[in-house]
């Protein structure tokens, strides 16, 4: 982001989301290069001046994306770790990732991210930085809940991975199958990750 001592003021905060706001929307329904910086000015109401003030491109759009995602990721991982039940905690968390990941907008918006992250080194730095930072948050509070229930494995870090990609693999199913029974998928993901905890 440009260095504007103003950004910081609240104004600008909120309209620093508008254009993140309006960029998830239009890189789902257009894709990254199909969204102008014209086409995304219209979306947020504002004019590309404005836009180019808080973002020097649309890759460091992306790149707040990624990082706005990445703080909601976090604070899901904060949650788990204050909880008195770290594993009930996770299952508890099912429905709400299962219906954040099947979101057609959202799966939209992950795969569009992480087609431009193949072909692009700094998108896939920005993409791959979040990801280690969150598996390594995840991995924390497994390995904690782990050792405090005398289950502590070497397998913590594979069953990580595994949590992840259960649950990011059903971006991927959602664009293929959108009719999916959500309903049906529930109480399989808590047994899966009943398998792992």
């Amino acid at each position: 982001m440009p260095d504007h001592p103003e950004s910081e003021s609240p104004r600008c905060q909120v309209r620093r989301t508008q254009i993140l706001e309006a960029a998830a929307s239009c890189f789902a329904r257009h894709g990254f290069h199909g969204t102008s910086v014209a086409k995304l000015a219209e979306a947020s109401g504002m004019s590309p001046g404005h836009i180019y003030h808080f973002f020097e491109n649309k890759e460091a759009i992306i790149a707040a994306l990624v990082e706005r995602k990445l703080e909601q990721s976090l604070e899901m991982v904060r949650q788990f770790a204050s909880a008195e039940d770290v594993f009930q905690a996770l299952l508890d968390r099912v429905d709400a990732g299962l219906d954040e990941k099947t979101d057609l907008d959202n799966a939209a918006l992950e795969l569009e991210i992480l087609a431009e992250a193949a072909r692009n080194p700094r998108v896939a730095a920005s993409v791959r930085r979040a990801d280690r930072i969150k598996r390594e948050r995840l991995l924390e509070v497994i390995s904690r809940a782990s050792r405090e229930r005398g289950t502590q494995r070497a397998s913590d870090v594979a069953e990580t991975e595994l949590i992840m990609a259960l649950f990011d693999g059903l971006s991927v199913r959602a664009i293929n199958h959108p009719e999916l029974d959500r309903t049906a998928l529930a109480p399989l993901l808590r047994r899966a990750l009943q398998t792992f905890v």
